[in-house]
């Protein structure tokens, strides 16, 4: 089977090391620096900025908001608890919520205006 496969030759002339050829160690480095800033700036920090303002809304939950859930009802808070929301969504229709399903809240009067 070796008929199929040619021979490959060594080229003798160039004799510059790899690392030199590349820029060495410090290009890497520079690289590898690059790489992260974006990562940092593109993925980590909008994430961890999203984040803090969700636990903010979370934690200023009160009666009488007007919220929006993930799944895209809306509705007025009724009752908050440690873990649940209760969000009246007509009258008399009352749905329990995890605190962390609710996802923004509205201005004033504005589920009226709907």
């Amino acid at each position: 089977m070796s008929f199929l496969i040619p021979q490959a030759f060594a080229d003798t002339t160039a004799s510059v090391p790899a690392d030199a050829a590349m820029g060495g160690g410090s290009f890497q480095f520079i690289f590898l620096l690059g790489f992260v800033a974006i990562f940092y700036f593109m993925i980590w920090r909008p994430q961890a900025k999203r984040s803090k303002e969700h636990k903010a809304l979370i934690g200023g939950l009160q009666k009488g908001d007007e919220v929006v859930t993930a799944a895209g009802i809306a509705g007025k808070v009724s009752k908050v608890t440690d873990d649940f929301v209760l969000v009246e969504v007509a009258d008399k229709v009352e749905l329990k919520f995890q605190k962390s399903a609710i996802a923004a809240t509205l201005p004033k009067g504005t589920l009226k205006a709907i």
